[in-house]
């Protein structure tokens, strides 16, 4: 190793420094790199030389930072860490590989020999994911958490491993309908209750649930039945454990030495220091190993908000402003551009997507026009206003008739992912189905109605697991989805309609063909506050295409609601969210209406149709 292969890590613009820096078989032996620019002298102990402190001595590359050397007789499977003594003061660190590809089962926190040798069958889906990633095709997730989506009882509650919950999963978003999962963080964390967000092993797969190996056959049987992957990527911070990043060489090298620029006081955590080069490759370089190596479809992007802005969580006088006195962080800005530019010219058929919780402009533009060149932005407002409103008992919602209208205001401003995440069912938060009003029939159906209103709004849909079924309660990590409810008629019957809502939003172009274009939705009544009633149409390219949405926010059926249309002749309807299958009370309109001349809404033509209570009904025009 030369100063020369290391010049694009050093200049901060390396996106595969993994291929350089951490453990790597090669003929000879095993080669060792880590950057460590503060370090009076560095060595690899490990089993393959007994953990003795010098036996295994790295030499310095030229002024890189970066120490390296090759052990032989080092054997996969072998564990090891960095012993890292620091100019300051003498302190002897004992580091896990940053550039890992395996760690330890926590609570060890060694790092782990291996090498990759799956053999990938994906070649269909991976050849055909630009299409079907693309901002025009359906976009439905399945979020979900490895270690409690479902549980082995026999085995002592144990978690699934990633070849046992491969089928099993695959199975069951086929069944239900949905296009992709995302899965919260697999990348190694010490922490359990973190879920993944408090990250050690950013190129590490977590160990809990098998090998780099098992992970991809996760992912390659996904892959095969249709169904792109996901994953939670964490840049905004990492956890202070002494084995991980935090003062990695006896210095500050990963995060800011100042705490009111490096320390996050809500997660008790350190925030990276985009403005190093070095770090900046690394995270650079994170993010495509995942894309590269395991051929993951997407990047959720976490705490893209808490890294825009200095002052995220802070009180005045515990931040430091930008070189022009303002709180935004120009370097993480300038990392994120970065970032996203290299992942669209790289994997042209991912797709990016930012956690962004503020009013921050063009999260989800091209970095062309001077936005952040995310595919896609979580719509936290759409799901904060509606889940507001649907919690409101219905006597009362006509006076808050905003809340589920304000969206089409800001709707086509950025390319918008609606997110119902498990974000909205921990900390006392309660289940979905816990937050509707009324008996339980009435919560069931005000489910149903939430879940018809999101997947017929613009935008690309994700459901967190459990919500799909009605879970009771809330998500708990460390216990497992209470699948006995699917037995239950209500919750079978759901699951049923979130199925239906699945197949109608991929198989309806005017449902998903113009999900981030304003010209795919328009008004026929947003206005009707007193009955609490919206009724609007959603467009394809052909002008023909069109589907009709009428929904009704009240426990009281609506006979003989005229609706105004845009063409004469048969409506039918593809969809009654309270149809008897769906656990309803079968208010509908027995398949089809015809229209009549007369006018309503402005428009020439008009049906009358009946409202199902609390119910939402979908009609498409057959002229």
């Amino acid at each position: 190793m030369t100063p020369l292969d290391l010049e694009g890590f050093n200049h901060g613009a390396d996106a595969r420094a993994y291929e350089k820096l951490g453990s790597h078989f090669i003929d000879g032996g095993v080669s060792f790199a880590v950057w460590a620019p503060e370090a009076e002298r560095v060595s690899v102990i490990g089993d393959f030389n007994g953990w003795r402190a010098d036996a295994s001595p790295l030499h310095r590359v030229g002024d890189t930072g970066v120490w390296h050397g090759v052990v032989t007789g080092a054997q996969p499977g072998q564990t090891y860490k960095y012993r890292i003594v620091s100019k300051y003061q003498q302190r002897v660190l004992e580091k896990a590989d940053p550039y890992a590809f395996l760690q330890e089962v926590p609570p060890k926190t060694a790092s782990v020999l291996t090498r990759h040798s799956y053999e990938w069958r994906d070649e269909t889906w991976m050849k055909g994911r630009q299409d079907w990633q693309a901002l025009g095709s359906p976009i439905s997730i399945y979020e979900l958490h490895l270690g409690s989506w479902k549980r082995v009882a026999e085995e002592g509650f144990r978690s699934l491993n990633y070849r046992e919950i491969a089928p099993q999963l695959t199975e069951y978003v086929k069944k239900m309908g949905f296009t992709h999962v995302e899965l919260m963080p697999v990348m190694e964390h010490p922490f359990f209750g973190s879920w993944g967000y408090l990250v050690t092993g950013y190129f590490a797969v977590s160990h809990r649930y098998g090998t780099p190996d098992d992970f991809m056959f996760l992912v390659d049987t996904l892959h095969q039945n249709g169904i792109g992957v996901i994953l939670d990527w964490v840049p905004a911070h990492f956890p202070t454990d002494a084995h991980g990043l935090a003062e990695f060489d006896g210095s500050h090298l990963y995060e800011h030495a100042d705490p009111r620029q490096g320390y996050h006081p809500e997660w008790n955590s350190y925030i990276f220091n985009y403005s190093r080069n070095e770090v900046r490759s690394f995270l650079l370089s994170s993010a495509m190993f995942w894309l590269d190596r395991y051929h993951v479809d997407g990047l959720r992007v976490d705490g893209v908000s808490s890294m825009l802005n200095l002052d995220y969580a802070r009180k005045a006088g515990e931040w430091i402003p930008n070189e022009h006195g303002g709180r935004e962080n120009l370097h993480a800005i300038s990392f994120l551009k970065l970032l996203n530019e290299t992942i669209y010219r790289n994997h042209p058929g991912v797709q990016t997507m930012a956690e962004e919780s503020t009013a921050f402009p063009l999260v989800s533009k091209p970095t062309s026009i001077g936005g952040l060149g995310f595919g896609l932005k979580w719509d936290m407002g759409w799901m904060h206003d509606t889940l507001e409103y649907m919690h409101r008992d219905p006597l009362y919602r006509a006076h808050h008739h905003r809340d589920i209208t304000f969206r089409s205001i800001y709707a086509w401003s950025e390319n918008f992912l609606m997110p119902l995440s498990h974000d909205e069912v921990v900390y006392g938060k309660g289940s979905l189905l816990g937050k509707m009003p009324g008996d339980e029939w009435q919560r069931f159906a005000n489910l149903r109605l939430l879940f018809s209103y999101m997947w017929s709004q613009p935008g690309k849909k994700l459901l967190f697991m459990g919500g799909e079924f009605g879970q009771w309660t809330e998500w708990n990590h460390d216990g497992s989805l209470d699948w006995h409810l699917l037995d239950l008629p209500m919750h079978g019957k759901l699951a049923r309609l979130v199925g239906s809502l699945n197949h109608l939003y991929k198989t309806e172009p005017s449902l998903h063909r113009k999900d981030t274009e304003q010209n795919g939705f328009e008004w026929i009544d947003g206005s009707n506050a007193s009955m609490s009633i919206l009724t609007y149409l959603r467009r394809a390219e052909d002008e023909r295409d069109v589907t009709l949405v009428a929904l009704n926010f009240t426990p009281t059926p609506r006979q003989g609601y005229r609706i105004g249309v845009p063409r004469s002749g048969t409506w039918r309807e593809v969809l009654n969210s309270d149809a008897k299958e769906f656990g309803g009370s079968g208010h509908g309109n027995m398949g089809i209406v015809e229209t009549r001349p007369i006018p309503w809404n402005g428009r020439r033509f008009s049906i009358n149709v009946t409202l199902p209570p609390l119910g939402a009904i979908f009609l498409k025009s057959e002229t």
